[in-house]
């Protein structure tokens, strides 16, 4: 059924509201299958009804209903993996000499979904225990979905889901096939923790991360949106940290705020106040 232009209107406005997230034209598609759930626990037989439905105070858990059936939680194990790779080979060898008088490692996956990105780090760690046996390892995946960081927690995967992006023995050193489905293994959970979180909000920890994976999560913002984002995930990193943001993305042309890691694809260098500004009036001369 053919989704009316209000009722669109109203769906991506309550969208936005909630996560800053834009339903672009070149997403109205997916309206009605995204929403498919939602009618079929709540009763609902078209988009128009749901609208009606939402205008009703009472119904604000059908709201983040809708809400979290609209977030695109697209996920797998070790995702993207020539862009992953660098973080073994490269990243996390240089951040652990950076720190190696603390022996902390502060990780934080922005958009994490339903924790693959997070249990793949966590592996990387788990593999070489006895190399980080000392060290306060510290792996936070957040999310703006509730049912998304439910689903994490649990730490227990479909077939489906633990074939994409893993070899089998990567399946059986590091999950327990259990009648719920294959579980994430107590090595590797034990680096891991998940918490709700917007992006476009404070940092969800006082202390500085190390390293930041947003990986396609700004595709979803206006360039005012994700400006924000921008400042909150440098505000969040320390100086001598790093970004990792999807293959899609980049900040080039987005941000002052960060500068690409020269040789590293989709890595990122936090820039100080004081290069962010005179970078800022450096374009302000020039234009």
């Amino acid at each position: 059924m053919e989704v009316n232009e209000a009722s669109h209107q109203i769906i991506a406005d309550l969208l936005a509201s909630h996560t800053g997230q834009h339903l672009t034209e070149s997403r109205r598609w997916r309206i009605n299958t995204a929403l498919s759930g939602v009618f079929r626990e709540h009763g609902i037989s078209n988009v128009d009804q749901l609208v009606c439905l939402l205008a009703q105070s009472q119904k604000s858990d059908l709201a983040q209903d809708v809400v979290e059936a609209l977030l695109n939680n697209e996920t797998y194990f070790f995702r993207d993996k020539p862009t992953f790779d660098q973080l073994p080979e490269d990243i996390i060898p240089i951040l652990a000499e950076r720190r190696a008088d603390s022996k902390r490692l502060s990780i934080w996956c922005a958009g994490c979904s339903t924790g693959q990105e997070v249990y793949s780090i966590a592996m990387l760690f788990a593999e070489q225990a006895q190399r980080w046996d000392g060290w306060n390892i510290d792996i936070l995946g957040t999310d703006i979905s509730h049912k998304a960081i439910r689903a994490a927690r649990t730490g227990v995967y479909s077939q489906f889901e633990v074939q994409r992006g893993l070899s089998v023995s990567q399946m059986l050193n590091h999950f327990t096939e259990t009648a719920s489905g294959w579980e994430v293994s107590c090595e590797a959970r034990e680096y891991a923790r998940f918490q709700h979180h917007n992006v476009l909000s404070a940092p969800p920890s006082r202390q500085k991360f190390d390293l930041v994976l947003c990986r396609n999560v700004l595709l979803y913002f206006d360039p005012v949106t994700r400006e924000t984002a921008f400042e909150r995930l440098h505000s969040a990193l320390a100086n001598d940290g790093f970004l990792m943001l999807g293959a899609g993305e980049t900040v080039v042309g987005q941000t002052l705020a960060f500068n690409p890691s020269e040789g590293r694809p989709s890595i990122y260098h936090p820039l100080s106040f004081g290069a962010k500004a005179a970078l800022a009036a450096a374009e302000l001369g020039t234009s």
